[in-house]
């Protein structure tokens, strides 16, 4: 999606790759705005296929359900947060690298506002999608848990600093989008890259300083 984070670790290399990339990405975007305006309950299956124009058919090729959309979507973004993570610098000071780890799909969000807010508010609202929601940071935390201890040298099994960490910065997003999602319009709404920055300035002290 065009407000997603950036995929750091998919490689697209054939036509029937990058169709098929494609196909998954209209049927994203389909869903999640038609969701979005009307609401997780209100819209089935075939309105979504017929807003992408594909069959029935090919969506369930795609994805197993209306909360599946949802769910891969989330799943995206913590993945793309790994290998973003795994990508900066080596040396780089813990406070600094996390920071730039979760405030990419943050910033891209400030940028699509329009259409990231209402997607963020679907889901921070509708109870089973925030469920959801939930159980992946929970995923995301372990695998920044992993990224970070790597990183570092230490071992997330008898140090706690990697976990503390990881965790902290993901408290952080979490505040950002809670934040975010309950101010005005896009057109009015605070610029989440701006209060990212804001909350790792109050963590950054305590990150570097155990690091």
């Amino acid at each position: 999606m065009p407000w997603a984070a950036p995929r750091y670790h998919r490689t697209v290399t054939t036509l029937a790759q990058r169709k098929r990339q494609l196909v998954a990405t209209e049927l994203t975007e389909a869903a999640l705005q038609l969701l979005a305006l009307r609401g997780f309950d209100a819209v089935t299956v075939d309105e979504i296929a017929t807003t992408a124009g594909v069959s029935k058919r090919t969506f369930f090729r795609y994805f197993a359900s209306k909360e599946d959309v949802v769910v891969q979507f989330l799943a995206g973004m913590g993945a793309d947060m790994r290998a973003g993570l795994a990508a900066r610098p080596a040396g780089e000071r813990p406070s600094e690298a996390l920071l730039h780890t979760v405030s990419v799909p943050l910033a891209a969000c400030g940028e699509h506002a329009e259409r990231a807010l209402p997607v963020v508010r679907l889901i921070l609202r509708t109870p089973a999608l925030l469920a959801r929601f939930l159980e992946h940071q929970a995923r995301w935390r372990e695998e920044l848990t992993e990224e970070l201890a790597a990183r570092l040298g230490r071992d997330p099994g008898t140090d706690l600093y990697p976990r503390l960490a990881a965790g902290m910065a993901l408290a952080a997003f979490d505040a950002v989008l809670h934040r975010w999602s309950e101010g005005g319009d896009a057109e009015v709404a605070e610029d989440p890259a701006a209060l990212i920055g804001e909350a790792f300035a109050v963590l950054a002290p305590s990150l570097d300083a155990i690091a």
